[in-house]
């Protein structure tokens, strides 16, 4: 049954926690630094290569020394980088690993991930819950933090929420860690041809190709497929140009579906989801983490995030049960497309629900029977207030609540400043508005309004403890604050 909204005087009692997260520029990972021009790079490897073998060892031992503390296992990361740039520059004989490990420092750079920003949060419960007080829940922070070129990353914090709503978040560890990534170990082959479809590549080469394989399979077995067809035109009729087009696409794909395995040992704090593809060249941004309980009971972390590849947005899901092994997949279909989409925790009517905005306006609800595939929506709610009438959006996933879902929203307004709001969906036809709140709910105070962005809060998922509402959300898109509610203040405030 669906709660009856009913107005009161009384105004909503929101409060601030002082508790802040600055970004942190010591932050620091070690990315791949160096000229595409493969020229270049034999050239600065000539140099190195001149320098003799005692002053290899002591300009060695000084870059160790300063660098050896900033991050783990440097002269594994100094050998790896060697080995993907030695190329046809160097020869295996009569070279030491001191040379291999100079020419591999010589290759890399710090990359600091906050040296800009660390906002757009979203909170989930943690995995574990073990060892807290009575009335306490342990959470997970997901945060974009942003750095040099404005590439934006993802990471991670956990804190407690304590009975009494006090909010301690842990400091983040010393190191931070890029996770190795790899292909997926198996892809499901109706999914991967109704994607092919979709993207156009869906003639007689890939259908040979896909006729090579099983109903499910691996990297290295679909690079084999490939090989085999082009091969097989080649000793035939030569190798089309469309079908080299086609192969192409068809990897192209299956590297942007793929897997990343962070160590057990590694702490939460220390573990970086960075760009990997070229969808994400210019930053993976605002990642909105949901817990998702499937029809068995079990739960799977889900998160749409936007990829930016310095020109085009797209939407992309990543989903997790552990947050060690994060697998990546592309999202398909018509209504896959813009910013901000929001996977509700739990299927409807049988099927998975999402909201999303198309038009750059409005909010959108779309269903689908595959999480992957999204091809129809409709709108949902368009600006109505004066805070919002340039556009509005969610603020992370629903928030399933016996009156229905409860939804933080985003608006824009005069002065491009965004406010956060909330509305409430029946929880049985989420197409149904039941109330919205008039007035925004946060709205930038005069502590908040500066930074890299001004006027601009935002949020990209809360949760509920203990009846009230607990709210991360970025600060003029520079640091990330908190803020808790009573839910009971927040139905009541809306307008049915």
């Amino acid at each position: 049954m669906v709660r009856k909204i009913v107005m009161k005087a009384n105004p909503i009692n929101l409060k601030r926690s002082k508790t802040v997260l600055k970004p942190d520029q010591s932050r620091v990972l070690l990315r791949p630094f160096g000229p595409e021009d493969p020229q270049r790079v034999g050239r600065i490897i000539a140099r190195i290569m001149s320098l003799p073998e005692e002053r290899v060892g002591s300009l060695l031992d000084e870059i160790s020394a300063e660098f050896s503390k900033r991050h783990q296992q440097i002269h594994r990361l100094f050998l790896e980088r060697f080995e993907s740039v030695r190329g046809e520059h160097v020869a295996e004989e009569d070279l030491t690993e001191q040379r291999r490990l100079l020419i591999g420092s010589y290759f890399l750079a710090e990359y600091s991930l906050e040296s800009a920003a660390l906002f757009n949060p979203s909170i989930v419960p943690h995995t574990d819950q073990t060892g807290l007080p009575p009335g306490a829940l342990r959470f997970i922070l997901s945060l974009r933090a942003t750095g040099e070129g404005h590439i934006s990353s993802i990471t991670f914090r956990t804190g407690v929420i304590y009975a009494n709503h006090r909010i301690k978040v842990l400091d983040p560890a010393g190191f931070v860690t890029e996770p190795r990534q790899v292909p997926n170990a198996a892809y499901e082959k109706g999914l991967f041809a109704r994607t092919l479809l979709e993207l156009g590549l869906n003639g007689d080469f890939t259908h040979r190709v896909m006729n090579r394989l099983g109903e499910s399979f691996s990297m290295q077995e679909l690079q084999g497929g490939i090989d085999a067809e082009l091969e097989q035109e080649r000793q035939s009729v030569g190798v089309l140009h469309e079908d080299q087009h086609t192969a192409q696409g068809i990897l192209l794909l299956a590297r942007s579906n793929y897997e990343v395995q962070f160590q057990p040992e590694q702490q939460l704090s220390e573990r970086i989801i960075f760009p990997a593809t070229p969808s994400q060249r210019s930053g993976v941004e605002d990642a909105r983490f949901a817990r998702f309980q499937n029809d068995d009971g079990s739960t799977m972390y889900y998160a749409t995030f936007t990829a930016f590849d310095g020109k085009v947005v797209v939407p992309e899901l990543v989903e997790t049960a552990d947050f060690l092994s994060f697998r990546f997949i592309s999202l398909n279909g018509p209504a896959a497309q813009n910013k901000g989409m929001a996977i509700f925790p739990r299927k409807i009517s049988g099927l998975y629900a999402m909201l999303s905005r198309q038009d750059n306006d409005s909010i959108y609800l779309m269903f689908s029977d595959n999480v992957h595939f999204w091809n129809e929506r409709k709108v949902l709610l368009e600006p109505s207030f004066p805070w919002e009438l340039i556009q509005i959006g969610n603020c992370g996933s629903p928030i399933e609540t016996d009156a229905g879902w409860l939804v933080l929203s985003h608006g824009v307004g005069p002065m491009r400043k965004y406010c956060i709001g909330a509305f409430l969906l029946d929880r049985d036809d989420p197409s149904k508005v039941v109330g919205r709140l008039r007035e925004p709910l946060l709205q930038p105070n005069e502590d908040e309004r500066e930074g890299y962005v001004p006027n601009v809060v935002y949020t990209c998922g809360a949760l509920i403890h203990r009846g009230k509402l607990v709210i991360p959300y970025g600060l003029a898109d520079h640091a990330t604050g908190f803020a808790t509610v009573p839910v009971d203040d927040v139905l009541n405030a809306m307008h049915p």
